[in-house]
């Protein structure tokens, strides 16, 4: 490792992998064109360094870009060592790290370059879904290479250094980058939502070994196993005060009270995130309507509505669980869409794109209702019509078309205009017959009314009884949208 150390790239692996775990493959190659006295210049490992080692004693492939070899482009013998690196974590099923800083196409090697993009993305799709793919931007991700961290699983991002972009800001018509920096890790995680987490390198590292541990090494690995030292049994007393921020409530259930979001900074109304329940890994998705403070004060408030971006960004999270057969656990209290012209463009289709995630979803899926879950919104949050193997509610939940008096409103339409007093009276009415926990319970939508409280205890429950859940789904090549 020592011989790597020197430069910002094997700085970088040996702070991700177990001490004097790494070994590097491929370290005396370099280009082989000698177009534009390519031939005199100086191209160790061709600027990139390739090979495997362990995480926590798991076995992990990386490649990281050097941006003192020509500023980390990638010619034909870089995307083939990346590629070794990728034949090689699909044989063994080992997940592939891995670490950009690059100023994009080696123009020196024009079209052989260019098939060697083509190469790379090649690869990713075909280890799609079968090993997970991370990746960490610290430097320059540009043109064709911002195309590798949207073919990855995660991506993370360095704060400061970190510039992640297709067209670079300055070329957008009408944009500059003190105007708008699009390449920003600010736009990328709050706008696009292209970044998983950002942070320092050092922060990058451990949040990437805490990932590793969650989540399984390929896709026919069956579950994801912590000793659990939590109690199975613990009550989580007074939860119900701050099931407005969904990513509290998860982690008040969780083992050791550890809940591990993605994508927090991108469409806050959608939770996602991996957990453990008596150390099983399990991935959450869940609806927000407030963001709690570290002092558990009110710092945003979202209102209890789905949006196009949560949706996609629940719906390519829950694929992701399915994929790699980690159970997926969702908290509902959606009471609508929200309603603006630039939401009113994407929802239908985001909000199709979610069911058919949950309703394409093989893997044990459990609904909690926390909040007021009403009308589509209600249905396509994995309920029961579209495949959740259990569902619980909260007791003091609503659970309907739309809320009671508006139901009225429109039901007594008639008799509300010659006495509006009947509101009360045919609300309260509406509410225990078509609205309420109970209600849906007797429908059989709920399979059962449990305490705040006791939620975790329930979910471990369920969890373990669905542990062997085997569901076929029709033969097919694939969706057709």
């Amino acid at each position: 490792m020592s011989s790597i150390a020197q430069t910002s790239a094997g700085r970088r692996i040996e702070s991700l992998l177990d001490d004097g775990s790494f070994v590097e493959i491929g370290g005396c190659v370099t280009a082989r064109s000698t177009d534009f006295n390519m031939s005199a210049k100086k191209l160790p490992a061709d600027g990139v360094i390739t090979g495997y080692g362990t995480i926590d004693g798991n076995l992990v492939y990386v490649y990281s870009q050097d941006a003192s070899v020509l500023g980390g482009t990638m010619g034909e013998m870089h995307a083939k060592k990346i590629s070794n690196i990728y034949s090689l974590a699909m044989k063994m099923g080992a997940p592939v790290v891995g670490m950009i800083d690059c100023a994009g196409l080696r123009l020196q090697e024009a079209t052989d370059a260019l098939a060697a993009f083509g190469g790379l993305y090649l690869d990713q799709v075909n280890a799609s879904g079968v090993i997970p793919q991370i990746t960490a931007v610290y430097g320059t991700c540009g043109g064709g290479m911002a195309l590798v961290p949207a073919l990855t699983d995660f991506t993370f991002m360095e704060a400061k250094s970190g510039k992640l972009f297709v067209n670079a800001p300055n070329t957008l018509d009408g944009n500059y980058t003190s105007k708008c920096d699009t390449a920003s890790v600010a736009f990328q995680s709050e706008e696009v939502g292209s970044v998983d987490f950002a942070g320092t390198e050092e922060e990058i590292a451990d949040k990437i070994r805490e990932l590793i541990a969650l989540i399984p090494a390929n896709n026919d690995d069956t579950g994801v196993y912590s000793e659990c030292s939590d109690d199975l049994n613990r009550l989580t007393d007074g939860i119900d005060a701050g099931a407005a921020d969904a990513a509290y409530v998860l982690s008040q259930i969780a083992d050791g009270e550890a809940f591990f979001e993605v994508k927090a900074d991108y469409a806050k109304e959608m939770v996602t995130g991996f957990m453990r329940l008596n150390g099983l890994t399990i991935g959450a998705v869940a609806n927000r309507s407030a963001v709690f403070d570290e002092n558990g004060e009110v710092s945003e408030k979202l209102g209890t509505v789905l949006t196009a971006k949560g949706c996609k960004k629940a719906a390519d999270f829950v694929k992701f669980c399915d994929a790699f057969d980690i159970p997926v656990l969702s908290l509902t209290q959606a009471t609508g869409f929200k309603a603006d012209k630039c939401n009113e463009k994407r929802v239908a289709a985001a909000a199709a794109s979610l069911a058919k995630a949950f309703a394409d979803a093989t893997v044990a899926k459990v609904n909690v209702i926390i909040g007021d879950a009403y009308g589509t919104p209600y249905v396509v949050m994995n309920s029961k019509a579209i495949g959740a193997d259990m569902t619980f509610a909260w007791p003091e939940v609503s659970v309907g078309m739309m809320d009671a008096t508006s139901a009225v409103k429109i039901i007594y339409a008639d008799e509300i205009s010659k006495d509006a007093s009947i509101i009360s009276e045919k609300s309260a009415e509406y509410s225990a017959l078509q609205n309420s926990a109970s209600s849906a319970a007797a429908r059989g939508y709920v399979d059962a009314i449990i305490e705040p409280a006791q939620t975790r205890k329930n979910l471990i429950a369920a969890f373990e009884m669905l542990y062997t859940k085997r569901e076929d789904k029709p033969v097919k090549k694939h969706s057709a949208n």
